[in-house]
């Protein structure tokens, strides 16, 4: 049923990079739009609020309940300690390894840890959009995040996590590739 995935741990912390930056720009600007359709900054980092323990649980074979958090009081702070946690748990190769659950339905762990690193990836790139700010990563962890969506989207799409793809020329800069690939205009402003 899944594509056999490939760990990526060492790249955990490097798609994480931009997060601290971003989330602490994001606080002043919560109202602002982001790539993702009727979305706001606000929005993006309450769902990273959510999403980010129930990953780093995922990562330990015991993810929590998904909460409701809001962005209210010193919610950077909470988000950074719960970022520094994913990077943490994703980064240890054995954290990819076997059957993890997210909710309720076992995965293996790799697909798992594939969508973690993506979501890096993409939410940083949405949050850098709806910021204004640039976002970039190296080359070599694009490419790794173009094959590792590659593999994600058909499964994602049938879930609603992606739009359809987005066309771009095949010379187009690979952060615009990455992100088309997932539904999103890499030519969008808010």
């Amino acid at each position: 049923m899944f594509p056999d995935f490939t760990p990526r741990p060492h790249l955990v912390a490097a798609a994480a990079a931009p997060h601290e930056e971003l989330v602490a720009a994001a606080a002043d600007h919560l109202d602002a739009p982001v790539p993702c359709a009727g979305w706001t900054v606000r929005h993006l980092v309450e769902h990273m609020m959510t999403w980010t323990p129930v990953l780093a649980g995922a990562g330990r074979g015991t993810p929590p309940e998904p909460g409701a958090p809001q962005a209210v009081g010193d919610w950077p702070a909470e988000l950074g300690a719960a970022r520094d946690d994913l990077v943490a748990v994703w980064s240890d190769p054995a954290s990819w390894a076997g059957t993890t659950t997210m909710t309720s339905t076992e995965l293996p762990a790799a697909v798992v840890g594939t969508m973690t690193f993506c979501e890096l990836v993409l939410h940083g790139w949405d949050l850098g959009r709806g910021l204004g700010q640039p976002v970039t990563w190296d080359d070599a962890l694009l490419e790794e995040a173009h094959a590792a969506l590659a593999q994600l989207t058909p499964l994602g799409r049938q879930m609603g996590a992606f739009g359809p793809a987005v066309d771009v020329p095949h010379d187009a800069p690979l952060l615009d590739r990455v992100v088309a690939l997932a539904g999103r205009d890499p030519l969008w402003t808010p």
